[in-house]
C-alpha cells in the first residue's frame, strides 16, 4: 500500500470521530487533522512523483495564501 494511502485512512478515520464528536471543539479538532492528513497525502503523491506540484497547494491545505514565492 502506498504511504499516501495510509495518510488517507487516517484522514477518513478523523473524518468519522468528527462526525461522532460530543461537542463543537473536538468536532473542529478531528476536521483539522482530517484537512492534515488529507495534505500529507498529497505531500506524499507529489513526493513519489505521481503528481505535479500546483501554485495553491498551500492555500487549499492551510485555507492561508502561500506567501512564499511572492516578489517585492
Amino acid at each position: 500500500m502506498k504511504q499516501s494511502q495510509h495518510f488517507l485512512d487516517h484522514a477518513e478515520n478523523c473524518a468519522q470521530l468528527a462526525e461522532r464528536a460530543s461537542d463543537e471543539p473536538t468536532h473542529n479538532r478531528y476536521k483539522r487533522m482530517e484537512a492534515a492528513w488529507r495534505a500529507l497525502a498529497k505531500e506524499q503523491d507529489w513526493l513519489d512523483g505521481e503528481t505535479s506540484p500546483s501554485g495553491n497547494a498551500v492555500e487549499r491545505s492551510t485555507g492561508f495564501p502561500d506567501r512564499t514565492q511572492e516578489t517585492a
